[in-house]
């Protein structure tokens, strides 16, 4: 089973499961096997690692994967896919195949049963449509993650990854590096995957910070303030804050903006992430000093 990634052999275990793609699953292999290499040395996979892999396919990287990790467990939504998974891992005791939803699961509480707590690294291949609500469920749900090595689109993997006044940087950027350190693994071609689809992939990873890289006084202001920041990207700031739903008049926005030592004629797409937070730690002493 170890030449899974192998077009011939892919089909053949389709086909003898009469397993149909979903489209609404977002189901595409991976049929390269260096490419399957790249995100398991991206990953960074050691002796001792506990793995979380979300959306295993036919165990194509699952395989890979256990190879190197301890243990690794396999969520997989589509229950068409079990009886492929029991039989293309059959042979790897460290790999627990679970049919489940990852958006529906108690993430902490299987962390916390199958790892013994332990932070765990995420691999995942993951569907384009449902990609960003994922990492960010990993993001703000405090589960004990070390790392995220993930095949994306690849226009999400650079936004995640862009920095301040670049066409790629939004208050995606600003999210996904308020938690993590990002750096891109690999590029990948639409051509190695079966069946193809429409766009290129691109493999990022993300390694979890301890801490913000910056101090905030509400974290949900803070992301309040970066959507506002966004939200007209034509704007300067001081027409983005004063329209938006934080309700600030503009001469009151010009006040908070200049209190975080912020040119008001700047755009949201050319602020830091500390400039950000400072902004937002501005905005967040406003609001309450004007609470009745």
């Amino acid at each position: 089973m170890d030449r899974l990634s192998m077009p011939k052999v892919t089909k053949d275990i389709v086909q003898k499961y009469g397993f149909k793609f979903s489209k609404s699953l977002g189901q595409n292999f991976l049929v390269d096997s260096n490419v399957l290499l790249k995100i398991v040395d991206g990953a960074q996979i050691e002796e001792g690692d506990c793995v979380l892999e979300v959306g295993p396919g036919i165990g194509t990287l699952t395989r890979e994967l256990s190879k190197r990790a301890d243990k690794v467990i396999a969520i997989e939504i589509d229950k068409n896919l079990i009886p492929i998974l029991r039989e293309t891992l059959s042979d790897r005791e460290n790999v627990e195949i679970i049919n489940e939803d990852i958006l529906k699961l108690d993430i902490k509480k299987l962390i916390e049963e199958k790892f013994e707590g332990k932070r765990v690294k995420v691999v995942a291949n993951l569907p384009y449509y449902i990609t960003t609500p994922i990492i960010m469920r990993f993001l703000e749900e405090n589960i004990p993650v070390k790392s995220i090595v993930v095949m994306i689109q690849k226009e999400v993997a650079l936004r995640m990854n862009a920095q301040p006044s670049t066409k790629d940087y939004g208050s995606l950027s600003v999210a996904i590096q308020f938690y993590c350190t990002t750096s891109i693994v690999a590029n990948v071609p639409k051509t190695v995957f079966m069946p193809q689809p429409n766009v290129d992939s691109t493999v990022i990873r993300l390694d979890l910070l301890d801490e913000p890289p910056c101090s905030v006084k509400d974290r949900d202001m803070f992301f309040r303030v970066v959507k506002a920041s966004f939200s007209k990207r034509r704007k300067t700031l001081l027409n983005c804050i004063s329209s938006s739903e934080l309700g600030i008049s503009k001469d009151d926005a010009f006040k908070v903006i200049s209190g975080a030592g912020i040119d008001e004629k700047r755009r949201g797409e050319t602020l830091t992430i500390h400039e950000f937070a400072a902004l937002s730690n501005e905005v967040y002493d406003f609001l309450e000093s004007v609470k009745p």
